[in-house]
């Protein structure tokens, strides 16, 4: 049973409804807003007349489309700490309600992180939290606004909305601000208007079951009325669609009463097809509610699937044991931090689908509605979580908001078949926010959490990383485990989760890796890394992440190369072909993401351990993964990125190609080096891995590989310089290929003889001035002005916006040089 408690709390305010709002015609308010960064006075401030006779208004605002994050670049600003304040936006909306008497809502699908809705000067809703859903309702609003004439005649009949979104720093909210991520501000997800008539849906709720044998099916359909007007009598049309959208039920349920939460019914469905990581099948569930003559239709999609974590063991999906492959999220890119637009998400998925994931943990937030359909529709399996992370924690304030967002997350995302898990935090043994750090005090929260989320939803499991004095509570637990990283060697990972495994009922591995700083490649990983000792655990400990001090480690004391990672991810997943106890694991994370906690990182603010940087852009390490986890033919030969390679004359370098096909063949300028064929259990790259005498200067590589009937290449060009360096003396800068008024630029690092510095990792400075513009604070190794050479040398792309400018390019140490462009 729901808590009386903060169910009431939660309608404190009467304009509020659930988030979520079920009608199938949304109006995406994207275009035509302002947006003030700071504060005003007052809301007056906001919607008040220009003085007479002047034309000017101050503050000056700024027009933005939603949509639009505080942070787009500020979070990976390599000066500045990123802005955390309120910030203001404003509109005015035409409202043509179809509905007599209807409703006017807007529906919010995320802003963060504290927001206040305004319609003229009238507050009509205020709402906690950065990352779940809600809506408010204006009709009232709106009514008493058009019923001023004078305002009528000032706005032109337009309703001015403005809302002002607040991410400071607060130790009462969720998530905590020593969160390796950063809390954003904004509308930073789509803000929609929907028209409602008197009596509507507030939330539909479809409850699939499936028979032992998988061989029959039902869903039981419930829904909640969003009826201010007090309609008595309802009639409401249920129909279900199979996933070819053939309807295969419908029944009309007269004179429902539209009040409270009513069970409407239960359809049978025979030999359900049902719906798995490889067919994602979905049925469609629309509903229809008539009421006092005006009619609305929504619609739920829902899959029928049967999963289980065995104790002490593997986890089955429809009776078939799958091997979660698995990765997280965070919701932020390149240029828009969090705004990200649908199409942006829509590429992520796929992108990690092809990459061959079935498994995503949402971290560490609720997410966007849309990300829950992709995974619906790609066969993406789903860990969602809410944002109690790091800090400790707080009081009834706190306690309240973490109850409401499990809560809203359950509620809002019950229906998705992909989601497996509901998590209850993250790194919960994590101090520092309070005072006081009370693990029993923590436990009971954590307990009350879990019954909370069983009570709401008894056919997921509930789930924790990192928390060992909580991990009895929850019924999936995932301890640190970041061998190779953060402690130990790559080779102690098969080790060390089975021990780990051992100590709890559930066992799934999230979060593990390592970073690269892209572009990075090395001709010996392992130089600095002799003094790491093995069999001392694999867990992440105070201080591990920090880049001084403690013990030998690979994220203090390595080279961040892309060389490295790839060969620890090649050995993590090669283990994980020969672990038939494994539930999977998730690798942390998909695409590089901001933090304000690593300043000091080779890309600033960056968590560099991605697969793919912050604007798409394949690392090495994406297709190591592809080579294991997908069965569409590829091939990839390691360096694409690598322009020149290092050494002696003669010298025997290793050249490794990642591919899931039988037999590759690799040519050296044109001569045949050998076939290989892949074996995954022979690392590195399933033996696909050959020692070859680069010749002095160019180089092409050319792989061939053949898969059944299926031949296809990959090729590369690479330098090989036998000329050896001595310390960094000078740079220079060029122009390495202009697009349109595009241009990408490169500085290299010389010693003083002249020779490129091909190891060098020091940090490499770009400025600019004149009528161009720097393609900057970007959070990627070619879209930062300040970043660390990766082999001596660094890029930035300029707009030079049909004009003049100069270039600087600086090295501590290093005279500066410049370049005009135009």
């Amino acid at each position: 049973m729901r808590n009386i408690l903060f169910s009431c709390l939660f309608l404190f305010c009467c304009f509020l409804m659930a988030g979520k709002v079920p009608s199938k015609q949304k109006i995406r308010l994207t275009d035509n807003w302002e947006y003030l960064k700071g504060d005003l006075g007052g809301i007056w401030e906001v919607v008040r007349p220009a003085s007479p006779g002047s034309p000017e208004t101050v503050p000056i605002w700024q027009k933005v489309t939603l949509p639009h994050c505080f942070n787009a670049e500020d979070a990976v600003d390599p000066d500045v700490n990123y802005y955390q304040g309120p910030g203001w936006y404003k509109t005015l909306l035409t409202i043509d309600n179809p509905y007599a008497d209807g409703r006017v809502v807007l529906d919010f699908e995320g802003a963060g992180q504290k927001t206040k809705v305004y319609v003229y000067t009238t507050l009509v809703g205020e709402h906690t939290g950065g990352y779940d859903g809600w809506s408010v309702d204006i009709t009232e609003a709106v009514k008493s606004f058009m019923a001023d004439d004078k305002l009528v005649k000032r706005f032109k009949g337009k309703i001015p909305l403005s809302i002002r979104c607040d991410n400071s720093r607060d130790l009462e909210m969720i998530p905590s601000d020593l969160s390796d991520f950063n809390l954003y501000g904004g509308l930073y997800r789509y803000l929609n208007l929907v028209y409602l008539p008197k009596a509507s849906f507030e939330q539909i709720r479809l409850e699939p079951e499936l028979s032992a044998n998988r061989k029959e099916g039902s869903v039981k359909v419930k829904a909640s009325f969003y009826n201010p007007m007090d309609i008595r009598k309802a009639d409401v049309t249920v129909s279900v669609y199979d996933a070819n959208r053939k309807r295969i039920f419908t029944q009309t349920i007269e004179n429902v009463l539209p009040l409270g939460n009513q069970f409407l019914t239960e359809v049978k469905v025979k030999n359900p097809v049902l719906w798995d990581v490889d067919s994602p099948n979905l049925y469609t569930c629309e509903l229809t509610i008539n009421a006092d003559g005006q009619t609305l239709t929504a619609e739920e999609r829902f899959g029928f699937r049967q999963f289980e974590f065995q104790e002490k063991g593997p986890f089955f999906l429809n009776g078939r044991r799958l091997l979660l492959q698995g990765t997280h999220r965070h919701e932020d890119h390149a240029g828009v931090a969090q705004a990200m637009t649908e199409d942006m998400m829509r590429t992520e998925m796929q992108l990690m689908k092809d990459m061959g994931v079935n498994f995503i943990r949402l971290g560490h937030y609720q997410q966007s509605d849309i990300i829950l359909q992709l995974c619906d529709s790609l066969g993406i399996l789903v860990w969602e979580e809410i944002p109690w992370c790091r800090g400790g924690l707080g009081g009834p304030v706190y306690k309240e908001q973490a109850r409401r967002m499990l809560t809203n997350m359950i509620d809002q995302h019950h229906n998705h078949p992909a989601v497996i898990i509901w998590g209850l935090g993250n790194e919960n043994d994590w101090p520092n926010d309070f005072s006081e750090f009370d693990k029993g005090a923590i436990r009971t929260f954590m307990k009350e959490l879990h019954d909370l989320a069983h009570s709401l939803d008894d056919t997921r499991m509930t789930a924790i990383r990192r928390c060992e004095f909580c991990s009895d509570i929850v019924d999936v637990y995932s301890p640190s485990i970041w061998a190779g990283w953060y402690r130990g060697v790559f080779t102690d990972y098969k080790s060390v989760s089975e021990q780990e495994m051992q100590k709890v009922k559930r066992f799934l591995h999230v979060e593990w890796g390592g970073d690269s700083h892209a572009r990075r490649h090395s001709e010996n990983v392992f130089a600095n890394l002799k003094g790491i000792e093995s069999g001392n655990g694999a867990d992440e400990r105070a201080g591990d992440a920090s880049l001084y001090g403690g013990a030998a480690r690979a994220s203090k004391d390595g080279d961040w190369s892309e060389s490295y990672i790839v060969r620890l991810i090649d050995w993590h997943l090669k283990e994980q072909e020969t672990m038939p106890w494994l539930t999977g694991a998730a690798y942390w994370p998909f695409k590089d993401f901001s933090t304000p906690v690593r300043p000091e990182n080779p890309v600033p603010y960056v968590n560099q351990k991605g697969v793919i940087e912050r604007d798409f852009t394949p690392k090495e390490s994406y297709y190591v993964f592809q080579s294991y986890w997908t069965t569409e033919p590829m091939v990839h030969i390691y360096g694409h990125s690598w322009p020149v390679r290092w050494g002696n004359h003669g010298d025997r370098k290793e050249i490794l190609v990642y591919s899931n096909c039988d037999e590759v063949e690799l040519f050296m300028n044109g001569v045949s080096q050998g076939v290989k064929k892949r074996n995954s259990q022979d690392y590195p790259a399933a033996g696909l891995r050959w020692n070859c005498v680069y010749e002095e200067g160019k180089n092409e590589i050319r792989a061939v590989a053949v898969k059944g009937k299926t031949k296809i290449t990959d090729e590369i060009s690479q330098e090989y310089q036998t000329a050896k360096w001595g310390e960094e003396a000078s740079v220079t800068v060029h122009i390495v290929s202009r697009e349109g008024d595009m241009a990408l630029l490169e500085a290299q690092l010389y010693d003083k003889e002249g020779v490129r510095c091909l190891d060098s990792k020091k940090y490499i400075e770009f400025e600019l001035v004149g009528d161009g513009t720097l393609i900057q604070n970007q959070g990627t190794s070619t879209g930062s002005r300040k970043v660390q050479a990766y082999n001596g040398r660094a890029r930035i792309k300029v707009n030079l916006n049909k004009g003049k400018s100069i270039v600087a390019v600086k090295s501590e140490g290093i005279p500066t040089v410049f370049m005009e462009i135009q």
